[in-house]
């Protein structure tokens, strides 16, 4: 009788360790979603503003849908050492949590001179 009280209580450990571990693996797929879509939010701000020749002048911020989930992003544009490039910064977040950042995207493009 003795042993199978302590087969159950092995049992138990490790049903709880299984589940446990279960969660965990849930909670990061969920991350990695989360992380991948705020990515593709970025490289499409990016990809417009390539397609369009439309770079920004001034800092911009918006909402993005991607695959169900809604994003806050935030487009920084800073000065560079080279008077004729912009460095433009792109911040993306879920709208649940806009102070937690998940994902950063920086690049540099030329000003076109007016014509």
């Amino acid at each position: 009788m003795f042993e199978v009280l302590v087969a159950l209580a092995i049992v138990a450990v490790a049903m709880g360790a299984a589940l446990r571990s279960a969660a965990l693996a849930a909670d990061s797929a969920v991350m990695l979603r989360q992380h991948t879509l705020a990515i593709w939010v970025a490289e499409n701000r990016l990809a417009l503003h390539h397609a369009l020749h439309d770079w920004p002048l001034a800092s911009a911020t918006g909402i993005e849908r991607q695959a169900g989930s809604d994003f806050v992003w935030k487009e920084t544009v800073s000065t560079t050492p080279m008077p004729m490039f912009r460095q433009i910064q792109i911040d993306v977040a879920n709208v649940a949590s806009p102070q937690h950042r998940l994902y950063r995207l920086v690049d540099f493009y030329l000003l076109r001179p007016s014509s």
